[in-house]
C-alpha cells in the first residue's frame, strides 16, 4: 500500500535542458549554496589580483624614487659601477619579470570553478517560467505591482527588492506572451521607478516603447498615442515611435469620421483590439479558485457554524486510541471535512522526507484534450510515493490512517500510472476518499480549496484532513472537487492517501439513495 508525497514550492518552470527542474526547495537552496561558492571564489579572485596590483605599484614606486634620483645627474649616477651595473639587470632582467607578472591572469581558478557550476545553473526557459509564476502569483493573490516591486508580501522574512529593470524584464515576459495586460501593469511600474530617479541600465525609452504599443493592444488608443508622444519627447528619432504617432493619428480620426456616419455598435466594431483587463489564460473557473486561494471563499452562516464541533475521536473504540484519542475538528459540514490535529509527528515527517527527497520527480495532471497525464505550467509541483514496507515509520502510519478511518488500507494505489484508466488496471475501484497529511507550515498561500462548495482549508504542519470523494451509494461526490493554491511565500509538504472501493464493503456499506 502506497502513498503519495507532495512537495511545493515557490512556482518555478520545468526546465527541458536539465534533467530536473527548479520547483523543490531542496533544489532551490543547493543554488544558493552554488552561488554562496561562486561569490567566495569571486573574492580570491580579487585578492589575488589586488595582492598582483600592489605588487606592480612598490615596483613602481620604487622605480620612480630611482629614475627621479638618476634623471637629476644621468652621468654621475651611472658613473657609479655598482648603478651601472644595476641599472643592466634592471633592464635585462627585472623589466621581464614584470612583464610576464603584469599579463599572469589570475582568473583561471575563478573561470574553471564557473565552467563547472554553470551545468547546474538554471537556463533562459526557467527564467522565463519564474516570470510567468510570478505574474500567476499576482493575478491569484490580487497583487499589486509596487507592492511586489517592495518586497511587501505577507509572511516574508527575507525581503526582497525589484529594480526597474527586474520589472522591465517581467514587462517583456508578458510582451512575447502577447499578455498585454500584464506587459502594461509591469512596463508602468519601471516607468514609476525610472521617474523616482533610480539609476537603472534601461531608459525611459525603451520602457515607453513597450508600454506604448501594449496600451494599444488594449484597446485604450488615447493613452497609446500620450505615451508615444512622451516618449518622442526624449528621441524625436525613434524611427518606430514616429510610425506609430502617425498610425495612431490616422486611426482617431478615422474613427472620428466613422462616428458622424454610423451608429455607436457599428462603430465599436471598428475600434482598435478590445480592453481585455484580465491575464490572457484566463478560465471559467477561475476567478472563484482565486478568491478562495486569498481566503474571500464563501462564509458559513452562523447556524451553519454551530454544527461545526470539535472532539476527541477514539476510532470507534480502537484500543490504540481510548487513552489517547485523536483531537478532531470540523472544516466543512458538505462536503464533511475533518481535520485531526497533531496527527504526525515532527519525527515522522522528517523521516517520510527523507525517504521521499532521492525520489521526487514533476507532478502529473489528466489533459482533457488527449486524455493522458501530462505536465501543467500552472501545477509546478515534485511528488514520490513510498510503499508501507519500505520503511515501520510508513506502514505505522498506513495503520494509524486505517484505525481513525475504519477504512481498508490495503487496496490502496500501489504506484503511479501513467494512463489515463490507471484505476481500472488497478482493479480496487474508485478512489473512495482522501487523507491529506500537510507536513510544513505555509507563511503565505498553499490552501486547498474547493470551488464547488466555497471551502478553503490552510496548512498547518502535523495536522491531517480527510474527506469521501465518493457517496455511499458508490456516485461520485462533485462537491469534493479540490485544487491546490500555489504556495505565495514559503514551501508546502503534503502526503496524500488515495483509499479505494475494494475492501470498504462491509466497513462503508452501500445505501439505496443515490446522493447519500
Amino acid at each position: 500500500m502506497v502513498w503519495c508525497i507532495l512537495v511545493i514550492g515557490i512556482l518555478l518552470p520545468q526546465s527541458l535542458a536539465h534533467p530536473g527542474f527548479f520547483t523543490s526547495i531542496g533544489q532551490m537552496t543547493d543554488l544558493i549554496h552554488t552561488e554562496k561558492d561562486l561569490v567566495t571564489s569571486l573574492k580570491d579572485y580579487i585578492k589575488a589580483e589586488e595582492d598582483k596590483l600592489e605588487q606592480i605599484k612598490k615596483w613602481a614606486e620604487k622605480l620612480d624614487q630611482l629614475t627621479s634620483t638618476a634623471t637629476k645627474d644621468p652621468e654621475g649616477f651611472v658613473g657609479h659601477p655598482v648603478n651601472a651595473f644595476k641599472l643592466m639587470k634592471r633592464l635585462n632582467t627585472e623589466w621581464s619579470e614584470l612583464e610576464n607578472l603584469v599579463l599572469k591572469d589570475m582568473s583561471d581558478g575563478f573561470i574553471s570553478n564557473l565552467t563547472i557550476q554553470r551545468q547546474y545553473f538554471p537556463n533562459d526557459e526557467d527564467q522565463v517560467g519564474a516570470a510567468k509564476a510570478l505574474l500567476r502569483l499576482q493575478d491569484t493573490y490580487n497583487l499589486d505591482t509596487d507592492a511586489i516591486s517592495k518586497g511587501d508580501l505577507p509572511g516574508v522574512k527575507h525581503k526582497s527588492f525589484l529594480t526597474a529593470e527586474d520589472c522591465f524584464e517581467l514587462g517583456k515576459v508578458a510582451y512575447t506572451e502577447a499578455d498585454y495586460y500584464h506587459t502594461e501593469l509591469w512596463m508602468e511600474q519601471a516607468l514609476r521607478q525610472l521617474d523616482e530617479g533610480e539609476v537603472s541600465a534601461i531608459d525611459k525609452v525603451s520602457v515607453l516603447d513597450y508600454l506604448s504599443y501594449a496600451v494599444y493592444q488594449q484597446g485604450d488608443l488615447d493613452k497609446a498615442l500620450l505615451l508615444t508622444k512622451k516618449l518622442l519627447e526624449l528621441d524625436p528619432e525613434h524611427q518606430r515611435a514616429n510610425g506609430n504617432l502617425k498610425y495612431f493619428e490616422y486611426i482617431m480620426a478615422k474613427e472620428k469620421d466613422t462616428n458622424k456616419s454610423a451608429s455607436d455598435d457599428q462603430s465599436d466594431q471598428k475600434t482598435t483590439p478590445k480592453k481585455k483587463g484580465i491575464a490572457v489564460d484566463y478560465l471559467p473557473e477561475r476567478q472563484k479558485y482565486e478568491m478562495l486561494c486569498r481566503g474571500e471563499g464563501i462564509k458559513m452562516t452562523p447556524r451553519r457554524q454551530k454544527k461545526l464541533f470539535c472532539r476527541y475521536h477514539d476510532g470507534n473504540r480502537n484500543p490504540k486510541f481510548i487513552l489517547a484519542p485523536a483531537k478532531q475538528e470540523d472544516e466543512w459540514d458538505k462536503p464533511r471535512i475533518i481535520r485531526f490535529h497533531d496527527i504526525i509527528s515532527d519525527t515522522e515527517i522528517e523521516i517520510v522526507k527523507d525517504l521521499a527527497k532521492p525520489r521526487l520527480s514533476r507532478a502529473t495532471v489528466h489533459d482533457p484534450e488527449t486524455g493522458k497525464l501530462t505536465t501543467a505550467q500552472y501545477r509546478v509541483s515534485k511528488s514520490a510515493w513510498l510503499s508501507g514496507y519500505e520503511n515501520p515509520v510508513v506502514s505505522r502510519i498506513n495503520m494509524r490512517i486505517q484505525d481513525l478511518t475504519g477504512l481498508d488500507v490495503s487496496t490502496a494505489e500501489e504506484l503511479q500510472k501513467d494512463e489515463p484508466d490507471a484505476f481500472k488496471e488497478l482493479g480496487t475501484g474508485n478512489r473512495i476518499a482522501t487523507w491529506l497529511f500537510y507536513m510544513s507550515d505555509v507563511s503565505a498561500g498553499g490552501a486547498t480549496v474547493f470551488p464547488e462548495v466555497g471551502a478553503s482549508v490552510w496548512p498547518k504542519k502535523g495536522t491531517a484532513v480527510f474527506w469521501y470523494n465518493l457517496f455511499a451509494s458508490g456516485e461520485g461526490d462533485y462537491s469534493t472537487r479540490h485544487a491546490a493554491c500555489p504556495v505565495l511565500v514559503g514551501n508546502k509538504w503534503v502526503s496524500n492517501k488515495w483509499l479505494h472501493e475494494r475492501g470498504q464493503e462491509f466497513r462503508r456499506p452501500c445505501t439505496l439513495s443515490e446522493l447519500e
